[in-house]
């Protein structure tokens, strides 16, 4: 800097004009970047993922702009940086793959401020042999009752399962007290598992599946709405959540199956069975090809079913890390917020009149990013009369009128050749040519901790 200070007075000397002392000023910044070695561009870079790991106060942000033709490299050097963060990061850790057949039982706790003393139990272990491109993941919940022996028979039915080759999470309620799948403890277990799992390199990120009986359907049902962003496909199994929810809006993308017996009338699981394939129905109507569901209910059977048909299924799909539309509810669930849903970070939500609940739809054609905000809010207009839940409600909506979030780009979602044009609520707030810089890779990354979803682009967005 005091080197710039002293050109800046020499130029002042020599009288040239602004323009062209702008001109070498910025020159001579760009070549301060490419001087900078890549040693001191990675400790700058680890740094940076340690301090959002600890979720100390921010390291300094590394940045550097590059070209598109550079991009896969540093995508690679990025993703390096947050795995070696992740690997010094102090936390319990996933074990060394064995085969399910033969895997301990292995615990981590929940941090005491989201789930005071508990400990999760779970057996994570490998079916069959490994595909080039990884393991397929598969999560799943087992349902209420006495939690040892509900995860005892989780673990054969896991085991008798026809989706090999697979690697499993089967997880125990850690405890009785808080018997619901979706609460913040578990929350939190659910991202550190993603988030291993990735910087383990031994999962393949784009098939990840969820799936789960009784409870553990209702708590599938809710947790795939809330992390649709991370799955191939879910699958909940008699359930029958209230729409609230589980937004069906946010499976756009996700192959969803769900099963319930016909004759599975308590708490209306029957009826919200059938609600949900309703909307789905309609969404898919309305976005052909985006919501591919197959939802039934099983002729002569109440709450126990046939379990086996539900993994094959799941594993026809693949995900869509980064379409180019998709509708997103961003809702609280157990007071807590998603930081961001496929490729937008929130950073201010519209909270107008205690508002809760922000629905975006994005959409990208020939270059122009079209978004939609609006406020949300439910309406009962119709509930189970011995139990009091809700069976059927409605949304109103209106335009959003706040807020700030950051909208991440891609190569494959824009040419970055052409000036990219984003719309939000019919007014443009941006035009002009993306750039690529090393920032933006770092920030998507610790967001969204997803080798799938390094954004090189970013546009900031403010109503």
């Amino acid at each position: 800097m005091a080197c710039l200070l002293e050109i800046n007075v020499y130029l002042c000397c020599r009288k040239v004009t602004m323009r062209m002392k702008n001109r070498f000023i910025s020159f001579f910044l760009f070549l301060t970047l490419c001087l900078i070695s890549p040693a001191q561009n990675r400790q700058s870079t680890d740094a940076y993922f340690s301090s959002v790991l600890k979720g100390t106060e921010l390291a300094s942000m590394p940045s550097g702009r590059f070209s598109i033709a550079e991009l896969e490299q540093h995508k690679k050097t990025v993703w390096e940086s947050w795995c070696r963060a992740n690997q010094v990061f102090a936390e319990e850790k996933l074990p060394a793959l064995r085969p399910l057949t033969n895997a301990d039982t292995l615990r981590w706790h929940l941090p005491p401020v989201l789930e005071a003393d508990s400990v999760m139990p779970f057996y994570f272990g490998t079916k069959g042999e490994r595909p080039a491109e990884g393991w397929p993941l598969m999560l799943y919940l087992h349902g209420p009752g006495p939690k040892e022996h509900e995860f005892a028979t989780g673990y054969i039915l896991c085991q008798r399962f026809d989706d090999a080759p697979s690697l499993y999470f089967i997880p125990q309620i850690p405890s009785e007290k808080h018997y619901r799948w979706y609460l913040k403890g578990k929350q939190h277990i659910w991202e550190q598992l993603l988030r291993q799992s990735f910087v383990g390199g031994e999962v393949d990120a784009n098939c990840i599946y969820l799936f789960g009986i009784s409870e553990g359907g209702y708590g599938s049902q809710r947790l795939a709405s809330f992390y649709a962003d991370y799955l191939a496909a879910a699958g909940p199994m008699a359930g029958g959540e209230v729409s609230e929810n589980a937004p069906a809006e946010n499976l756009g993308h996700v192959g969803f199956s769900f099963l319930t017996g016909a004759d599975d009338l308590m708490f209306g699981r029957d009826r919200l069975t059938r609600r949900a394939a309703e909307l789905l129905d309609s969404l898919q109507e309305r976005y052909p090809g985006e919501y591919c569901h197959n939802i039934q209910l099983i002729p002569g059977r109440g709450h126990h079913i046939d379990y086996n048909p539900t993994t094959p299924w799941l594993k026809s799909f693949v995900r869509t890390p980064r379409p180019l539309h998709f509708v997103w509810e961003d809702f609280p669930m157990d007071g807590r917020y998603r930081n961001g849903f496929y490729n937008i970070q929130v950073h201010e939500r519209d909270t107008t009149g205690g508002n809760e609940r922000t629905r975006y739809e994005m959409d990208i054609r020939d270059n122009v990013v079209s978004l939609s905000l609006e406020r949300v809010k439910y309406m009962t207009v119709e509930r189970e009369p011995k139990w009091g839940i809700p069976m059927v409600q409605y949304t109103s909506s209106e335009r959003a009128t706040k807020g700030r979030f950051t909208l991440y780009l891609s190569p494959d979602m824009v040419d970055f050749d052409r000036k990219v044009t984003v719309i939000v609520n019919g007014r443009r707030v941006f035009k002009g040519y993306l750039k690529p810089d090393v920032r933006h890779l770092a920030t998507s990354c610790a967001c969204f901790f997803d080798p799938e979803r390094l954004f090189p682009a970013a546009v900031e967005v403010a109503l």
